[in-house]
């Protein structure tokens, strides 16, 4: 097929600029913006919804072709979330959780009242913003098929995402706490191989079967057949502080996807990684990030994480190569090795006079700082 297209879902904190404390403001951001809860839809750009907390306002891109499009969605959408956040008194930052927090009732939708009902204190403390990657596939069939053979390699895109570092005030010790708060819903995490369309299905129905999950949209796989779009959606990263670094985990995902299809094509079976084992993986991408050591996909041992990041470009390499993305995907992952990602920024600006508002603070104006950027000259062409 020809290239995929893709498109992301960023899920942004809506906070006082002031004290860094969460605001309760996505109604108002909606309206501002002249979206609803029944009607969130744009031909012309990005549009924005309303999530799980009204401390959060999730934007979504319009499906693109290239980077450079992409690119060009991601800044409008932050410059769109923010323009409407600053005209109800707060603004909007790229962090994956709030690093001053109190745990706050769920408000909103019918369906979102009700799973705060049934999750208690699980859904009372689930603020925190996530990023996912909607890449398009042919068929229910390649999609699965793609899902089982892009699992182990899921738990490099967390690292190069991780940007939770604080929660309920304190410094976690982890480069994405969001994934350990995440992971106690039922259903998130990693799954076993499922063969085929129809063995997803029945995992799907299995597991709704038990009453658990109130219905298919609290089916949280680290990755997942999107229900409303012909797509996988990868979800298993933080939102990203960096808009530079949405794009370069969008392009990877891509990249994986399309890498994963190819093998399927070829008769090539899934890897017979056992879903305990990454579930390891995430651990340490979630304890980590980049700055230590990472499972390996293949290996299934602890290597530096730059060789794991080495080792995804080259899995995936053909496809990036095909995209017109591999310079770009390179120069990407060797900024967020050589920076870090948005946890290290978070501790720096927290170290420099131990005031969590200042951290909130510093986000947001990397959320929406587009000036610096090695890959300017790349993404030009």
């Amino acid at each position: 097929m020809a290239v995929r297209t893709f498109g992301v879902e960023e899920e942004l904190l809506i906070a006082d600029p002031v004290d860094g404390m969460p605001l309760a403001l996505a109604s108002g951001i909606l309206d501002v913006a002249g979206f609803s809860e029944t009607d969130n839809s744009s031909d012309a750009g990005p549009s924005l919804k309303s999530e799980f907390k009204q401390e959060q306002i999730e934007v979504n891109s319009l499906p693109c072709r290239t980077a450079k499009e992409l690119r060009a969605e991601i800044r409008a959408g932050r410059a769109l979330a923010d323009s409407a956040a600053r005209a109800v008194g707060a603004r909007v930052a790229a962090l994956a959780t709030p690093p001053v927090f109190h745990a706050t009732p769920t408000a909103g939708n019918q369906r979102y009242a009700a799973m705060g009902t049934e999750f208690g204190l699980i859904s009372r403390e689930q603020l925190t913003c996530g990023f996912h990657v909607h890449v398009s596939i042919e068929s229910p069939e390649e999609g699965v098929a793609v899902l089982d053979r892009m699992r182990h390699w899921l738990p490099v895109l967390l690292a190069l995402s991780a940007n939770s570092p604080f929660w309920m005030g304190a410094d976690t010790g982890f480069a994405s706490y969001r994934t350990q708060i995440w992971n106690r819903w039922p259903t998130a995490g990693p799954m076993d191989v499922f063969g085929s369309a129809g063995g997803y299905g029945q995992v799907l129905s299995e597991l709704l079967g038990t009453g658990v999950p109130l219905d298919e949209g609290m089916i949280y796989f680290d990755a997942r057949l999107s229900r409303g779009h012909p797509t996988v959606e990868v979800r298993i990263a933080d939102v990203c502080l960096y808009a530079e670094d949405a794009l370069t985990i969008a392009i990877l995902a891509r990249a994986l996807v399309e890498t994963s299809a190819s093998e399927w094509r070829k008769g090539e079976p899934p890897s017979g990684v056992m879903t305990p084992v990454i579930r390891m993986a995430n651990w340490k991408a979630s304890r980590f990030g980049v700055n230590n050591q990472l499972l390996h996909p293949l290996e299934q041992a602890p290597f530096a994480a730059a060789d794991v990041a080495g080792a995804l470009l080259r899995h995936i390499r053909r496809a990036l190569t095909e995209s017109g993305d591999l310079a770009l995907a390179r120069t990407g992952v060797a900024n967020i090795l050589r920076r870090g990602t948005g946890e290290r920024l978070q501790r720096q600006a927290y170290g420099r006079r131990f005031r969590l508002s200042d951290v909130v603070s510093t986000a947001i104006a990397s959320t929406h700082n587009y000036g610096e950027r090695s890959d300017a000259g790349l993404l030009s062409r």
